[in-house]
């Protein structure tokens, strides 16, 4: 029918791609992480860079956090001056960081570009296939260099040096540690749920909790019942805790006050590189 031909031809399946880098780490890098970068640079300011974005105040620093949680060296910095004042530019190295990504993004859409021009249909294509990368509800997630394993008859303790001398603790079993492969030197995931961490003002307070990182406060976001607090570690890593509004303000919790976050070292999820 030719009729059906030239809706055919009118219907030409346009090919798009999104470019998502991924290290040996399996830490991944998109265009949308890229882009709040650069609002970032551009802006000078969380509150405007997420507003150009179209995302929240919120999400804008839970992102930029979990980057700098991240990255071997910071790609954001802040400076001081309350919950929407101060201002916040990109490192050197997230400059850095941002032109190699473009560059790499130019280059892969005139790859797309290319490919798309052979394709009339999705049928055009033998194979389908969709893929993913690894999500987690953990708030806090930390990659680090195994920095000492301590063995034991059952456990075994390992510290994760997640940089500039912060270090997490963690138990797991002697099973674990052999089936995740890991030895000193080698690099690990951290997970900790922020339902798992528990805040202090006394940065001096002795507990049991093996993980004890003192900072000082850099959000507050008050919910209907709970507040997300996020605490700065500084080397541009954070840590973020659920605490209820009620003891946000028996403890008088504000922005820019010192305190500490602790947590047991079997709240401590590791996951090692995979083999490859």
């Amino acid at each position: 029918m030719p009729g059906t031909d030239a809706m055919t031809r009118k219907k030409k399946t346009a090919l798009s791609g999104h470019l998502v880098l991924e290290d040996e780490a399996r830490r991944s890098f998109t265009q949308s992480q890229v882009a709040l970068l650069s609002a970032v640079d551009e802006c000078g300011s969380i509150t405007a860079a997420a507003r150009a974005t179209g995302i929240s105040y919120k999400t804008a620093w839970d992102r930029i956090d979990a980057l700098n949680n991240l990255s071997a060296r910071p790609l954001v910095e802040r400076s001081a001056g309350g919950r929407h004042g101060g201002g916040t530019v990109l490192t050197p190295w997230g400059r850095r960081v941002v032109a190699g990504f473009r560059a790499l993004a130019a280059e892969h859409e005139a790859f797309v570009g290319q490919l798309g021009s052979r394709c009339n249909s999705l049928d055009d294509i033998a194979g389908f296939m969709r893929a993913g990368t690894l999500q987690s509800s953990a708030r806090n997630q930390y990659r680090g260099v195994v920095s000492r394993i301590t063995p034991g008859a059952v456990n075994a303790e390992v510290e994760l040096c997640i940089g500039d001398g912060i270090v997490l603790i963690a138990i797991i079993t002697e099973d674990s540690l052999a089936r995740l492969g890991l030895r000193v030197g080698a690099a690990a995931l951290a997970l900790v749920k922020a339902s798992w961490v528990l805040l202090s003002r006394d940065t001096q307070l002795e507990s049991s909790a093996r993980n004890r990182l003192a900072g000082r406060i850099a959000r507050i976001e008050r919910g209907a019942v709970n507040s997300d607090v996020t605490l700065d570690l500084g080397a541009g890593k954070t840590v973020s805790t659920i605490v209820t509004n009620a003891s946000v303000s028996a403890m008088k919790l504000e922005e820019g006050d010192a305190a500490l976050a602790f947590f047991k070292a079997s709240s401590v999820i590791l996951m090692a590189d995979p083999p490859g």
